[in-house]
């Protein structure tokens, strides 16, 4: 059996569950959707100080930035509940790669995600965004490919604590600083200057410059090199440390 049929059986299994039950789906989409109706309006004010003449221009390329972070980042809890239930031991004695384990996982966490984005994008254009074809394409790319990063380090995680009562705070933890130092939300620029400093040491700030000038259609722009450069980083990192998971004895 090929590599890519074991990736594609596990995730048409994994597609099934969601399916089923498309509860997280719904949750995950909610957030970004209730930010955009809420707190989207409240930057009309502080437009003038975003470069832009619409405040959704600048505010749904973060949104698709957060769905990609926080929707990946819960992947974990329902592979959780496959290790107790024995789903994952079962998968680990047939002859299927240990790396097809995963990416069929990955696939399915990257078309929910996918999904998920072209909703709010259509969302982002109803409220007055603007921005290019090309800038949205390659936009949700590096959305995809920082979802996918988060996912492959999600899966990793539970695995390694099989607990949902030490990923939940551990989590939570990390979701704090990443969304008040990318600029999801807000501009850094418009911080004070620790704060700036702060923010560049935070990966995942780059890679929210790099949608936000992609939408802009600033290609030219460095941050769109540091950011891709960023998210390959992520991805290829999250995904070595949730193969090598993967393939643990004890896991």
């Amino acid at each position: 059996m090929t590599f890519a049929r074991e990736s594609f059986i596990v995730f048409r299994r994994q597609l099934r569950m969601n399916l089923r039950n498309p509860a997280w789906v719904i949750i995950g989409l909610l957030q970004p959707v209730m930010y955009l109706l809420l707190f989207g309006p409240l930057l009309t004010p502080l437009v003038g100080q975003f470069g832009v003449d619409n405040a959704y221009t600048f505010f749904v390329p973060g949104m698709l930035v957060q769905l990609g972070i926080f929707g990946a980042f819960f992947a974990g809890f329902s592979l959780i509940g496959e290790w107790r239930e024995g789903v994952i031991e079962a998968e680990r004695v047939t002859p299927a790669s240990r790396t097809a384990l995963l990416v069929g996982r990955l696939g399915r966490d990257l078309l929910q995600l996918f999904v998920q984005a072209i909703i709010l994008v259509l969302l982002g254009f109803v409220m007055g965004m603007e921005a290019s074809l090309r800038g949205i394409v390659f936009g949700v790319l590096l959305t995809l490919l920082l979802g996918g990063a988060c996912a492959a380090a999600s899966n990793a995680f539970a695995l390694t604590t099989k607990s949902e009562d030490v990923m939940a705070p551990v989590i939570n933890m990390v979701m704090m600083p990443v969304l008040l130092l990318s600029g999801i939300l807000l501009p850094m620029t418009i911080g004070p200057a620790w704060l700036q400093t702060a923010s560049d040491f935070m990966p995942i700030r780059h890679v929210v410059d790099a949608v936000r000038d992609s939408f802009f259609g600033d290609f030219a722009n460095s941050a769109i090199v540091w950011g891709t450069a960023w998210a390959v980083v992520l991805f290829v990192v999250a995904v070595w440390w949730g193969t090598r998971t993967f393939r643990k004895e004890n896991a």
